[in-house]
This record gives structure tokens, sequence and C-alpha cells, in this order.
């Protein structure tokens, strides 16, 4: 492509050489790992390096071009501009031709559960036979395209990549997680969204943004840009998300799982299983675009577990009905859905039942315990694996909450990990954080024992478990392979009746 063309519309502030508007470009790369000859390289400013460190390799590299928010000292040609994330974004759209223009785009907003309700929506829009496509926190993955996602919302050069490459391939509709840290930092620029949703508002990523008021800041952007005709899905049980009602020229809906004054409801909520069931309330007629959606209720059985997943549930519900989607369409979807792996998933439900729950933060840690308080069953066994690498304060926080629980749920057995198996350098519990977790526990006279490897505590902890019993994995990174162990171990214990099942859930994971 034509420079010309790559900086169509983007300011460039200056320039230490004479620009060739013609110039062909192979490629434009932010990492020095893709550059080739004839690459532009986008120097960006992250949390942990500056890019402007490797424009020496980039240039020895084959890298014809910098793009630098000050020239540096290096024999290549350089053009300044005022924000290179925001150059980068401009240049990938350009480059790539504005690829979200011509499919449908879905943004998932929330503290918790963007990951699961973009699986649901994804679930039900194959239900309805299109050709889609999911970019997330676990994966990207469309066509016959599954990537491992690094960041839960890409980079803006990759994103268009990944939408040009999407709209090669005839997907019609995107549905895409966006994280505050995806909106701050440009990578969602000009992705031109149809339907946006925010779910939920916790006190996490507060360290990364600086305040809870930035985060909030950043979080709405994804409202509060919306294009005139788009829909705006707000959750107006919160009052800082419903507020921005008023700060978008987006098409608001509202939903509540509280009361009946929003557009959208539910009623009549079981949890006694583990599985959601309840009925969804379309509270008065919604007026849109180009039809009506009309009073009426939907009787919703899930296949997930969770409470969690009744509000994720429902906004994908809400999002399917904007697409015309028909109800029945949508309620077989969502009782064919099994779940996002870690976000309270149901492994195992024979005997007894194996939950396995990522439990970041405290919002996740409530939405978690309240669905166990409303379940029935006959004995819970707790396996914790302690957040390794986050700080003193993060677990003090994550431990107090447990304890809460604790108290509220007893259960039979408490146990914790280490993980010291499975976990790399940057997920390894510290002293101090061990000290803190063991320190709560024994303030409050509760017993917990404490192994060092992940496959020792699984082991155990089945062990522990009876006819009718819960037992609940939960932890971060140090979790991961817990349900790998837990396969192994119930599999040589010759516990596994329904085989082809239980593999399934494990053996397709990502983590």
């Amino acid at each position: 492509m034509k420079l010309s063309e790559i900086f169509k519309n983007i300011n460039i502030v200056d320039a230490n050489f004479k620009i060739d508007e013609n110039k062909e470009i192979k490629k434009i790369a932010f990492h020095t790992d893709d550059v080739v000859e004839d690459a532009i390289f986008v120097a960006i400013k992250g949390y942990i390096t500056d890019g402007h460190k490797y424009i020496k390799k980039a240039k020895k590299l084959g890298a014809e071009i910098a793009v630098v928010e000050n020239f540096v000292d290096v024999d290549i040609n350089q053009i300044k501009v005022q924000n290179s994330r925001i150059a980068l974004a401009d240049m990938a759209t350009n480059f790539y031709k504005d690829p979200s223009k011509e499919v449908r785009v879905i943004g998932i907003t929330a503290t918790n559960g963007k990951t699961t309700t973009a699986f649901m929506v994804d679930s039900i829009l194959k239900e309805d036979k299109r050709n889609t496509a999911i970019i997330g926190t676990v994966l990207t993955r469309y066509a016959d395209v599954k990537i491992p996602s690094v960041l839960t919302t890409p980079e803006s050069l990759i994103l268009q990549s990944y939408i040009r490459d999407m709209l090669d391939k005839n997907i019609t509709d995107v549905t895409m997680e966006v994280s505050s840290s995806a909106q701050e930092l440009f990578r969602d620029k000009n992705i031109d969204f149809d339907i946006v949703t925010f779910n939920n508002l916790g006190r996490e990523h507060i360290d990364q943004h600086g305040s809870f008021e930035k985060y909030f800041h950043y979080k709405s952007r994804l409202i509060r840009y919306a294009k005139s005709d788009a829909i705006a899905i707000l959750n107006a049980d919160d009052e800082m998300i419903y507020s921005l009602k008023d700060k978008t020229k987006a098409r608001v809906l509202s939903f509540s799982l509280e009361n009946e004054n929003a557009d959208f409801g539910i009623s009549n909520l079981d949890l006694s299983t583990g599985k959601g069931k309840y009925i969804f309330n379309i509270n008065r007629d919604v007026e849109l675009k180009d039809f009506t959606i009309r009073k009426s209720s939907i009787y919703v059985e899930l296949g997930s577990v969770g409470y969690s997943s009744v509000m994720n549930s429902v906004v994908a519900i809400i999002v399917a009905l904007c697409l015309k989607i028909e109800k029945n369409v949508i309620k077989d979807a969502l009782k064919n859905f099994k779940g996002v792996e870690r976000r309270f998933e149901l492994i195992f439900d024979e005997d007894f039942k194996i939950l396995d729950d990522h439990f970041a933060n405290e919002k996740n840690i409530d939405a978690t315990m309240e669905t166990l308080k409303m379940m029935k069953y006959n004995n819970l066994n707790i396996l914790y694996a302690i957040r390794g690498n986050r700080g003193v304060e993060v677990n003090r926080e994550i431990t107090e909450r447990l304890v809460k629980w604790i108290k509220i749920l007893r259960p039979k057995n408490l146990s914790a990990t280490l993980s010291k198996d499975t976990v790399k350098q940057k997920d390894k519990v510290t002293e101090d954080e061990l000290n803190i977790f063991k320190s709560i526990l024994k303030e409050n006279n509760i017993e917990c024992k404490i192994y060092d490897t992940l496959e020792e505590a699984i082991n155990n902890s089945i062990d522990l478990s009876k006819n009718g019993d819960v037992l609940l994995l939960a932890g971060c990174q140090g979790m991961d392979k817990g349900a790998k162990f837990a396969k192994e171990k119930l599999l040589n214990d010759n516990k596994v009746k329904d085989i082809k099942g239980f593999s399934n859930r494990i053996d397709n994971r990502i983590c």
C-alpha cells in the first residue's frame, strides 16, 4: 500500500526526511519480531517498556520508516506523531481498509462476565446459523482459525488484521470483549460497533488506571463513543452505568435483575441445581430502528451454572432480540451452552459435583458463593489456589472475602495450594502473600491444610468428596491446571461414567 494511503487523515507533526507519498509499504509492525523489509515500525509506549528503545533493532531487520512520538538518534527515516498508539490504530484501519464497517460487531464490557457473555452471544448466533467470530480473553476464534489470547482485546493493528481476515472468510457477526485497558490505549479505536453493552462495574484494575474514577472513565468510552445508529445495553441496577444513558448518541436499552422499571428483567429465578431457570420479561414494547420487540415473557433454562450466568444470559438475550433472532433459537442455544472454562464451570456432575472458578476478585467471589448458597448439596469442600505475585493487599481482600463466605456456607473441608508444580515465576506465591493468607485464617479460627503442589491438593480434595457433595476448585492462574489433575484422578479411580462428556469439557480447554 502507498504511504499516502496509510497516512490518510493522520496528523503528522514532523518528519526527518522528505516523505515520498508513492512509497510502497509491505507491512506495519509495532513489535520487532514482525518487522520485514520495507516495513513501517511504530514505536508505542507500553506499561513495561517503550518501543522507541527498539527502533535501532527494527532498522537492522529492514524497517524503512519509524513512527515516533519523539525523534531518536538512529539513522532511519522517522515520522513524528502526537500519540503513536492513536497513529497505529488509524494506520491499521487504513491499511486493512476499515473492515469492521462491513461486518456486524457486538462489543461487550464489564468488570466481570465479559467472557461468558461473549460466548453466550456467539452460541446464540451459531444456533441461528450465522458465520460468527469471537475475540476475547480466552481466544480469538473464527472459521478454521483458533488463536489463544495474550490480551482480552488485541492491539489495534492485530485487531484490524483479524477482522479483515474474518471478512475474507465470510464472517458476518463478530462478538468482542472490550477491556478498560483497550479503551485507554486505543486498541479498539475505529471499530464500528453496532451493539455495545455495559454489564456490571466493580473496583478492579484501579492500580492500572490510577483511580476508580479513571477506570470508569475508560470503561465507559465504549458507551459514550457509540455511534447514533448503535444500540447500547445498560445495567439499570448500577447507578454509574445507567447514568451513561444521557451521555451516548446510541439507542439505550436497559435491564434490571431487581425491579420492573427497566426495559427487560427477570422473575421466578431458581438456582437450586446451580443451573439457572427463570422467566425473562420484556416489560414494554421496545421500538428499534426498523422493528419492535413486543412485550412478552420467555421461560429460560441455562445449561451453564452460577448466578453470574443469569446476568450474562440476560444481556445475551437482549443482544439476540435486537438482531431479530427467534425466541426458540435463543432458548435452545442457552440450554445447550455449558459455560466457559474456569468461569464457575461444572466440570464433573455425577456422584458429586466439581465446580471450577477463577475466583479473581471480591465481586467474582460474591457471585460464586451466592450461587452455592442457593444450591442444594450435602457438604461443600473448597480448594483454593492462593493468588501469586499480586501483592499483599490483593490477597488480603480475597482472603477476607473468602472468610466471610466460609462463615456463611460452613464448608466441611477447606484447603489451599501454592501450585508450585504448575505456575510460572510471574505467578508464584510470595512469602508475604502466604503469610497474610495464613494470618487472616488464624485470626478467624479457620483451619486450612496448605499443599505445595496442585496435583496433591486436587487428589486429596477428591478423596474427601462423597456422594451429593460439591467440590469448588477456586483460584486464578494457580488453578488453571486443576481440571487436568481432576480428570487423571477420577479416571484412575474409575469414578467417571460419562467419559466422553467429561473428557470433552477438559480436553478442549485453552489453558
